[in-house]
């Protein structure tokens, strides 16, 4: 198999007037967990309709397992749609073992599959209930080992978290790093940047259609400035006048504790550029006389990355 797995250039998408997808590049190496992030109606889904050959590009080129068609590949791929649904009166265990046998297993071999996978995943006591008895997050669970049951090369999840609990949703995670885990390549879209953030390789952002991040969490981390976080009843004038410190802003008041004397404390957020130094902030609140309640120098989470790069548009997300 190619290195890479993935290889989109310049794919665009339009329907009518309506720019879906603009001037895509993507390459999602083999063996991979690939995180394709953006809020709702971002381009995500027309991608990956795109990648499997559902929905044909306007314009630009896609390589699919070295192929350029995933029809010539179609059982070497696995499919979770972001539309869920089960035919109601089949059991658990011939949902997973029919949808192998369309990939090529022999009905042997699919129904041990379809228990195998059912007792891996906690689904062993209800491989012989009926879909339409199973609750909703059981109901995903079976249609995602349908998908995988044929143990494809290339695993492609529209919204898998899409109306899980807690719960199932770290199995839906330790599914994904189950099949990681055997050189699988696994490319899943997502607008809840948790999942993204704790189990992928790299992720791609994109809105509008525009590809805004591409790379590991680490360097998307990177692409909004470094913070730190203060509380304080000083004043923070000399703060500003420290290497490195490019922007101060006021974030609100401090909780009060109720002690006798307390004078009312602010909390600010220090910017710092690239090569600003925490430590020399810390120093200058020494230096000056600044005492701190709080100091807070965490690295901003994938969820802070995603609000800075795509603005007012995050807002109509929904973030876990």
């Amino acid at each position: 198999m190619s290195d890479n797995a993935l290889v989109l250039e310049r794919v665009c998408k339009r329907f009518g007037d309506l720019k879906a997808v603009e001037e895509l590049d993507l390459v999602v190496p083999a063996g991979s967990i690939y995180g394709f992030l953006g809020p709702n109606g971002a381009g995500k889904t027309t991608t990956l309709r795109m990648i499997l050959d559902i929905y044909k590009p306007t314009s630009g080129s896609i390589s699919v397992l070295g192929h350029a068609s995933a029809m010539a590949v179609r059982e070497r791929i696995g499919y979770l749609p972001e539309e869920k649904g089960l035919y109601k009166k089949m059991k658990a265990w011939s949902i997973i073992a029919y949808f192998a046998t369309l990939k090529g297993l022999s009905r042997r071999d699919a129904k041990n599959k379809a228990f195998e996978l059912l007792e891996r995943y906690g689904l062993k006591d209800f491989a012989n209930a009926k879909t339409e008895a199973l609750s909703k997050g059981m109901g995903q669970k079976v249609q995602v080992l349908a998908s995988i049951a044929h143990d494809p090369e290339l695993v492609i999840l529209d919204e898998p978290f899409s109306g899980l609990d807690p719960v199932n949703q770290q199995v839906m995670e330790e599914v994904i790093q189950d099949m990681a885990g055997r050189g699988r390549t696994i490319l899943f879209s997502t607008h809840v940047m948790s999942h993204a953030e704790r189990i992928c390789d790299r992720v791609v952002l994109i809105a509008k259609g525009r590809k805004l991040i591409d790379g590991t969490i680490a360097e998307a981390r990177r692409t909004m400035p470094r913070r730190i976080r203060i509380e304080t009843a000083d004043a923070i004038g000399p703060l500003e006048r420290v290497a490195g410190v490019t922007q101060v802003l006021r974030l609100g008041d401090g909780e009060a504790t109720g002690a006798v004397g307390e004078r009312p404390t602010t909390r600010w957020e220090l910017r710092l550029a690239e090569h600003g130094d925490p430590q020399a902030v810390l120093q200058a609140c020494f230096e000056n006389g600044i005492n701190l309640r709080t100091f807070d120098q965490t690295e901003p989470s994938l969820h802070d990355v995603f609000v800075h790069v795509v603005g007012d548009e995050a807002r109509e997300a929904s973030f876990r």
